[in-house]
């Protein structure tokens, strides 16, 4: 069984390294994945999805291939929220 670390928008900013209005520009843009709502009034992000980004802002990844990497993981999300497996 897998488990999913979630983390608020305060350590995905730090942990990306982005000051806040980046961040949600990022987000707009497509270059980070949109947050998952835990509740009424709260979101969140998984920590995997945005290491992943990160690994691939590390490793050089344009800009185009940063918005496949998080479609795909709006799309990995869905496939969950449907029952699949991701």
């Amino acid at each position: 069984m897998m488990t999913y670390k979630f983390i608020r928008a305060k350590e995905a900013q730090a942990t990306t390294g982005l000051p806040r209005s980046t961040f949600y520009h990022y987000i707009a843009e497509g270059l980070l994945p949109p947050p998952v709502r835990l509740g009424l009034r709260s979101v969140a992000w998984p920590a995997s999805e945005i290491d992943a980004i990160n690994l691939a802002r590390i490793a050089g990844k344009s800009e185009d291939e940063i918005r496949e990497l998080v479609r795909n993981q709006i799309a990995a999300r869905e496939a969950l929220a449907a029952g699949g497996a991701a």
